[in-house]
């Protein structure tokens, strides 16, 4: 189906291991995005049927040149030395007919190398969660990984309980991680480094021409704009470990996610982030440590003053990026220091009254009036007038601010059908999702009745 044109397997053999699926004795064909399959390939995928793409995207075909990834991470700021693609595997890279190169990998196919004694499968749950979200994140326009396909393995996997299987057909720029580049830092394989970085140049950022220093500009730039955009949507992704951020800057590995209801600068849902390491409001300064972990990785290909420098001015770019996405929820283009007050003014306002994160900037795009009830409002849309014509900026917020995103209840309403055998819901949230704009979805546009908020949320691994 995919002609492969692989090239992360030219690396020295250290970086990856050759692995093959395990057999599924009959994969049933869940959901497939056509549209994107067009977009990489130029070729109309429905003229295969359901129970061949089922097939393929188990894995079934045994010629294809697959392998795992080697990468290290801190995880939860611990360093791990050996982790690795544990459950997933790379089929192999396309190049599109706008000559783009991405990965395709498939979660859930089976153990590795790296698995340590696990077992390498996915549970349903996960391939629901990271298609529906990764899918809605790029229509609101998120950087981030894509979805291609989900089967159903008619089989079990053993986790606390016997739950169904399922494998995920994930499209990345690629998968290298900070913890790529960590997994030879730490054994000082410095031309490993080296070639990681060179491939990394080639593949993601020509623009440096060769120069480390301007890499690692260009990728703390990409992380920033992402991670604002997190914040901009109420995003917390939840396990921001170092091997979990991929240097092409999207938004990658969707376990413990989730989109806030009631805005709260200190939300976690994450079940193991006991400490709050990975809060909504901690993102940006999480993104300035991983920063750090991986400008650490180039001490031996540059000079320590130099990445102390460049890390120095890029000290406040995530702040800035937060500034520059935040103030488009409120039709500022342009954004000046000041508008920092503004904004937090504004989001004082929904914490202090526990108040819906995406509702409140929907009515601030089409009601001010039902705002005039809560304490402070009134200093705030005076500050807000005479920073900017509220009606001018009120068009531009309608293509800032959603009706809908992947709220909690709706996946976790999705996940629990599909583990009936019901995927009608999760079709339509996939399809309702590429409309976020759109106020045709009133149903998704409310925030959860009390017996439906989800608490917490569980990585699936």
């Amino acid at each position: 189906m995919f002609n492969f044109k692989n090239t992360y397997n030219k690396n020295p053999n250290h970086f990856f291991s050759p692995v093959v699926a395990d057999h599924i004795e009959s994969p049933e064909l869940i959901l497939f995005n056509y549209e994107l399959a067009l977009e990489l390939t130029g070729i109309d995928f429905h003229k295969y049927t359901d129970q061949e793409l089922a097939s393929y995207f188990s894995g079934a075909d045994k010629t294809i040149e697959s392998i795992a990834l080697a990468y290290s991470g801190h995880q939860f700021g611990h360093l791990n030395p050996s982790l690795g693609d544990g459950r997933a595997m790379l089929m192999g890279e396309v190049v599109t007919p706008k000559n783009n190169r991405y990965d395709i990998q498939l979660k859930g196919s089976g153990p590795t190398p790296y698995s340590r004694n696990g077992d390498g499968k996915s549970a349903l749950g996960p391939v629901i969660r990271e298609y529906i979200v990764s899918e809605a994140m790029y229509f609101l326009g998120a950087p981030t990984t894509r979805a291609l396909c989900a089967v159903n393995t008619n089989e079990k996997v053993f986790r606390q309980t016997p739950e169904p299987g399922g494998i995920f057909t994930r499209v990345a720029s690629s998968h290298i991680r900070i913890g790529t580049f960590e997994y030879y830092a730490i054994r000082e394989d410095f031309e490993g480094i080296k070639t990681l970085a060179d491939y990394t140049i080639d593949r993601h950022y020509p623009e440096s021409s060769g120069d480390y220093l301007k890499l690692i500009e260009l990728i703390a730039n990409n992380w920033a704009l992402m991670i604002g955009k997190w914040m901009s949507l109420g995003f917390i992704h939840g396990v921001m470990n170092t091997d979990n951020m991929a240097v092409s800057g999207e938004t990658i590995d969707f376990g413990p996610c989730a989109f806030m209801d009631t805005y709260s600068e200190n939300k976690v849902f994450s079940s193991i982030d006991r400490n709050r390491r990975y809060a909504y409001n901690n993102q940006l300064e999480i993104g300035k440590w991983n920063l750090y972990r991986l400008a650490s990785c180039f001490i031996q290909l540059l000079e320590v003053e130099k990445i102390e420098n460049l890390l120095q001015r890029l000290d406040n770019i995530f702040e800035q990026s937060w500034l520059i996405e935040m103030a488009k929820k409120f039709g500022i283009e342009n954004p000046k220091v000041e508008d920092k007050e503004l904004i937090n003014s504004f989001l004082k306002i929904l914490e202090e009254n526990k108040l819906d994160f995406t509702q409140s900037f929907t009515k601030l795009t089409y009601d001010l009036s039902c705002f005039d009830k809560y304490q402070g409002f009134s200093q705030f849309k005076a500050k807000w007038e005479s920073r900017i014509d509220i009606e001018v900026a009120q068009a531009f917020m309608k293509k800032i601010n959603p009706y809908i995103i992947p709220r909690n209840h709706q996946v976790q309403k999705a996940i629990e059908l599909a583990y009936e055998g019901d995927f009608s819901y999760f079709k339509e949230l996939n399809m309702a999702y590429k409309e976020p704009f759109s106020p045709k979805f009133e149903s998704l546009m409310l925030a959860p009745q009390e017996g439906e908020v989800v608490t917490a949320t569980f990585c699936g691994t």
